[in-house]
């Protein structure tokens, strides 16, 4: 054997006894290290709760979705927020019979429409699963409690602003977020009621947004060219109160034209202080989601909780505004 090759196998028998030396040291290493924690694993729940609402990208859901969460991070409870991303009846359904089917410990939807929503809650709550309805009721279904806006009140509130605030004289056209919707159907209801007994208040039209600013801006702005003499508005949701704002912003001279919205987003405090909104409608969205978490968790553990929980409304015009936010529009300017 060459002394190349004596070198060669020397050097490679060293090469072996390093690497078997590093071997057994990093080994040790890997069996002697601490394992993780509990604290480094996956956080556990005790439930699973599904709210599901009539679309996704809506400011005023947003608001009940930040209650719920809260709820949820204060009770130990895993809070999923699903649904349509615009409204879609069809999709709204098909989310909930998901939720059903992937054996969620309880459901928070919307019970928009008799006919299609009250056989869906019967099959889920008679598979085991509590639904709670959240902002719109489905009374007819076997849901076993609703939280949220009495929406009959809430209507006939704006029918009264709108006495109040016009002397009795007014040419309205409501504009509704959705004909089917219960809780719209309920609020158009309740401001017809209110006014029926004013002779000089007269409706001359009602349409329908699809629960869309821009749909909402439309119809205000043919209704204003189509009936010159309509000289109020009801908006039935958040958007149809924007949307009909926008259009009286832009083409109408200001307090020409009152309008009474729902709801107090920023864009409608924003034309409440510009005097466009003249008064809306102020559910308490994010005390609807925090409430209704308290609650499904009730009736998980078998408790019992009341079948229909209404939480506050109120008419909101600029006098009720905190002074701060009243004028800092006009100082801005």
């Amino acid at each position: 054997m060459s002394k190349l090759s004596v070198l060669a196998y020397f050097f490679g028998a060293v090469f072996f006894l390093v690497s078997c030396s590093f071997a057994i040291f990093y080994g040790y290493k890997v069996l002697s290290h601490d394992l993780p924690t509990e604290k480094s694993q996956v956080e556990k729940y005790n439930y699973h709760i599904v709210l599901v609402p009539e679309e996704l990208d809506n400011d005023y859901w947003r608001l009940v979705e930040q209650g719920a969460q809260a709820a949820a991070k204060d009770y130990g409870v895993m809070l999923e927020y699903v649904g349509p991303k615009q409204a879609n009846i069809d999709n709204h359904l098909k989310t909930i019979e998901m939720s059903a089917a992937s054996k969620v410990d309880g459901i928070l939807t919307q019970g928009l429409s008799d006919e299609q929503f009250t056989p869906l809650i019967n099959k889920v709550v008679e598979g085991g699963i509590p639904v709670i309805t959240v902002d719109t009721d489905a009374a007819n279904s076997k849901r076993l409690a609703y939280i949220g806006t009495d929406n009959y009140y809430s209507g006939f509130l704006a029918g009264k602003a709108l006495i109040q605030d016009t002397k009795g004289q007014a040419n309205v056209a409501i504009i509704t977020g959705s004909f089917y919707a219960n809780h719209q159907q309920q609020r158009v209801k309740g401001f017809q009621d209110a006014v029926k007994g004013e002779k000089g208040i007269h409706i001359i039209d009602v349409v329908e947004s699809e629960i869309s600013r821009v749909r909402a801006a439309e119809k205000a702005y043919q209704i204003i060219k189509d009936h010159p003499e309509v000289n109020a508005f009801f908006g039935t949701s958040a958007l149809d109160g924007i949307g009909i704002a926008q259009v009286v912003d832009k083409y109408v001279k200001p307090g020409k034209i009152y309008i009474v919205g729902f709801d107090a987003l920023p864009e409608t405090l924003a034309y409440i202080r510009n005097g466009t909104i003249n008064a809306t409608v102020v559910q308490e969205p994010y005390e609807m989601g925090y409430r209704a978490v308290k609650m499904m968790i009730n009736l998980i553990q078998g408790k019992t909780v009341e079948p229909i929980v209404h939480t506050n409304t109120r008419i909101m015009r600029i006098v009720d505004l905190p002074v701060s936010n009243r004028y800092r529009m006009e100082e801005s300017n």
